[in-house]
């Protein structure tokens, strides 16, 4: 049996996809495949643990988020194609080549606190078309509806890419042997309907009273108005919960809450939100903030947050109706 590998499929693919862009896009994986390795490696390769200095969050990095972001920009840099650049561990963007076609946006480790015990990380990457010759930052502020493309690569027991062009999804696997991304599922579909969610419960006494009232409704299970059991499942890696809504269906949500009520949200914008939102919605999903489709969001500043509900499109819908 023949295999299309990611190079190939890049190549053969039309239409939305230009052969700049697939550069790109190449660069990434491959950016991914090195990151992947020393994963592997783990201890062994001395990125385990943390790097005692916090980034442009607040949020105390690990030696594995700041190797991660590295690669991204060994990777971009220098890239023909890209104009410029955008990091969740950096407070401002960096600007590339003069001309360049494209801006990438990128978390460029989902999940830190799973390293240290090899749970699951990923990273995640958005893609959006260069504004003019010489990339200033108001470049980036552009709504999640001009993605060109979006993805993600889940580092777990095998190592997956997740992938659109804004034509649905495709996700591909990591062939050791032969060190390529292997395509292995064409036009991913979410299910409408699910028994399935994700949430932080812990913060429930934090939530709003629609998120709060769809929660226990779902805890109610046959006994209650939806007339049938739910469970729940928490990764505390996005990559991983969105990657199990592509499989099987669900409902992931990290919505507002007034814990932090100076916070619009938890989740920012434009390195998981959107890029997320694209891949949920491409795959026949729903994106929103609880109030507002999440891709007309129109971005304000580098490190926006907003509130983050997506997954199957019947639960969403009666999501929103409760907002």
């Amino acid at each position: 049996m023949s295999h299309i590998i990611l190079s190939q499929y890049l190549k053969e693919k039309t239409g939305c996809l230009t052969p700049e862009l697939a550069s790109v896009i190449d660069a990434i994986a491959k950016c991914c495949h090195i990151i992947d390795y020393h994963l592997q490696q783990g201890a062994i390769a001395g990125i385990l643990g943390s790097a005692e200095h916090e980034n442009v969050q607040g949020e105390t990095q690990k030696k594995l988020d700041i190797f991660s972001n590295d690669q991204f920009i060994d990777a971009l840099q220098k890239h023909p194609n890209v104009g410029g650049f955008a990091s969740e561990e950096l407070e401002d963007f960096t600007p590339a080549q003069e001309n360049g076609e494209y801006l990438v946006l990128f978390d460029p480790l989902d999940g830190s606190s799973n390293i240290d015990i090899n749970m699951c990380v990923g990273s995640i990457f958005s893609v959006l078309p260069a504004k003019q010759a010489k990339t200033e930052l108001e470049d980036f502020m552009q709504p999640g509806s001009c993605q060109v493309a979006a993805g993600y690569v889940m580092y777990g027991p095998s190592t997956m890419l997740a992938l659109t062009f804004g034509d649905g999804v495709a996700l591909f696997t990591y062939d050791i042997d032969i060190k390529s991304f292997v395509l292995t599922q064409e036009h991913v579909k979410i299910p409408e309907q699910t028994q399935e969610f994700a949430i932080n419960s812990s913060n429930h006494r934090h939530w709003e009273k629609p998120v709060q009232r769809y929660i226990s409704e779902l805890l109610d299970g046959k006994t209650g108005v939806r007339g049938k059991d739910y469970n729940m499942r928490w990764i505390a890696c996005m990559v991983g919960d969105i990657h199990r809504i592509l499989s099987r269906g669900g409902v992931f949500m990290y919505p507002y809450d007034l814990k932090n009520p100076g916070k619009p949200g938890r989740l920012r914008l434009m390195y998981e939100a959107n890029p997320m939102s694209m891949l949920i919605e491409q795959a026949g999903g729903e994106a929103t903030t609880g109030r507002m489709r999440i891709m007309d969001v129109q971005p304000t500043g580098l490190h926006q947050r907003v509130p983050v509900i997506l997954g199957a499109k019947e639960e969403i819908n009666i999501i929103v109706s409760y907002h």
